[in-house]
């Protein structure tokens, strides 16, 4: 330890423990523990089971007030298990482990400290991408293993944003899905579009939107 250099002792004090995180993250993870739990103050996904059903509506019009404000949901919607976390604890530990390592081989090889410690930095975060699209997909295959549209068939919603009439586009409604509130897109035949608030009922599925009437 003597003999290195101050900046192998710092890679090294930056390898090392990086490197047992991340064996723990991996050693959780293989026994049933979250090693993926984000940074991001937005993450609710792992708060799925505090459902507590207080529906206020303060405003009147048949929606809960807490579906009308922006970002505000249980983590239901399946596009949440879609975006790209870039930094969450697992990419994050994975990228500063990378560059430790790969920076101190570079450096022992014989290379200049800006050129070892440049090549461990692009390495690092490769990984990081890498890892973080790794989680990306497994997210979005779980999700999708999980949520089926077609249980929505013959259930009850509440149009958020107006459907329009057949051929018009489509429009939103939240519902109750497998045990959670989500948001889905929704298009329908009628003639006349289905405005907000009034309640609707699904009656097929049409790709990844909801076929919805006017429910009565």
């Amino acid at each position: 330890w003597g003999s290195l250099s101050d900046v192998l002792r710092v890679l090294y004090c930056i390898a090392i423990p990086s490197t047992l995180i991340l064996v723990l993250q991996l050693l959780l993870t293989m026994i049933g523990g979250h090693g993926d739990a984000g940074v991001e103050v937005s993450d609710t996904s792992g708060i799925d089971g505090m459902d507590t059903d207080f529906d206020a509506d303060l405003d009147g019009n048949g929606i809960p007030d807490y579906l009308e404000a922006p970002h505000m949901t249980d983590g239901g919607n399946p596009a949440d298990f879609g975006s790209l976390r870039l930094l969450t604890l697992q990419t994050v530990v994975t990228f500063l482990a990378v560059f430790g390592w790969v920076s101190i081989i570079c450096i022992t090889a014989g290379m200049p400290t800006l050129v070892g410690g440049g090549i461990g930095l692009a390495c690092g975060l490769v990984m990081m991408f890498v890892v973080a699209k790794l989680v990306q997909v497994s997210r979005k295959l779980a999700e999708n293993g999980v949520l089926n549209l077609r249980n929505a068939i013959g259930e009850t919603a509440t149009v958020y944003l107006t459907v329009p009439e057949k051929d018009g586009g489509s429009g939103k409604i939240t519902m109750r899905l497998q045990g959670r509130f989500g948001e889905f897109d929704a298009i329908s035949d009628s003639p006349t579009p289905i405005e907000n608030g009034a309640q609707v009922l699904v009656i097929d599925v049409r790709g990844d939107e909801l076929v919805v009437e006017k429910n009565g």
